[in-house]
């Protein structure tokens, strides 16, 4: 399997390419006031406006670095409730790929019930680096904020 990596701060992750659309460089991303923690705005993508998470918000509370090595990470998002949306993780140091098999990742014996996104750990090049799942980013309240009006239409 191939899994897109990245940092949050100084640690490693990785997302499995499977669920990756497109990643774009850095792009124009509208700000929405009052959104909730984590989500970085709305950018467009081809006419479509997409909701952005901003990784590092999300996981240690401070904004992802306008980088050289940021982009914007399309995935297809599987809702809960059986439709599949596009949804930006804003991200940095998205540069890199990492060919595996999935069983290679292991449980890090550590949960946190704040972010069920966080899956096993693999070791490779001096650290670990921990699998996004990405159906498991989004808390049912931040999901029907971005995609109430999509159920809706």
């Amino acid at each position: 399997m191939l899994f897109l990596l990245f940092r949050v701060g100084l640690d490693r992750y990785a997302l499995d390419a499977r669920k990756i659309a497109e990643v774009l460089p850095m792009v124009a991303i509208k700000r929405i006031p009052l959104s909730p923690r984590g989500v970085a705005g709305v950018c467009n993508y081809r006419g479509v406006p997409v909701p952005v998470i901003d990784l590092s918000d999300l996981a240690v509370g401070r904004p992802t670095q306008p980088r050289l090595g940021t982009r914007v990470i399309l995935v297809h998002y599987a809702d809960g409730t059986g439709a599949c949306h596009l949804l930006g993780l804003l991200a940095e140091r998205a540069t890199e790929t990492l060919r595996c098999a999935a069983a290679d990742f292991v449980t890090s014996g550590v949960t946190s019930e704040g972010a069920p996104f966080l899956g096993p750990v693999i070791a490779h090049a001096g650290s670990l680096i921990q699998r996004i799942e990405v159906d498991e980013l989004l808390s049912v309240s931040v999901r029907d904020a971005l995609f109430r009006q999509a159920r809706v239409a």
